[in-house]
């Protein structure tokens, strides 16, 4: 990994650090997810988003059973080195539960909403019930 982004990023105790991907034409928020050093480099190395999954414990290749990939446009990091932002092309919906993207529940004063439908349902995505992918 390049010297200078290692000095700068900050791990947590877990040596993780939270990684919001961002539709890089649209803004839209698509999700946010762990990194590790090794989904860092996976990343940068080859253009296609890799998260760290901590319910696996293992790199997780956005995509790999869905195959709703990311393509990285850009990688940035914030003013204090602790949350990266990346724009993406998404390719497909980018939440697990079919929808376009993970924020879909709005909270007011009144409740809860859901703001968003499920555009695909997760077994036709995994061949199974919701996976967490």
């Amino acid at each position: 990994m390049n010297k200078n982004l290692t000095k700068l990023l900050k791990y947590n105790k877990d040596g993780l650090i939270p990684a919001i991907a961002q539709q890089h034409d649209s803004g839209e928020v698509l999700m946010m997810a762990w990194m590790n050093a090794d989904a860092i480099e996976e990343t940068l190395a080859t253009g296609r988003v890799c998260y760290w999954s901590r319910s696996r414990q293992s790199l997780w290749r956005k995509g790999e059973s869905s195959g709703n990939a990311q393509k990285l446009i850009d990688f940035r990091l914030d003013c204090d080195g602790d949350t990266i932002l990346l724009l993406v092309e998404q390719d497909g919906v980018a939440c697990h539960t079919g929808r376009h993207n993970c924020f879909f529940y709005s909270a007011t004063k009144d409740g809860v909403d859901i703001i968003s439908d499920v555009e695909i349902s997760p077994e036709e995505m995994y061949g199974k019930k919701d996976n967490n992918e």
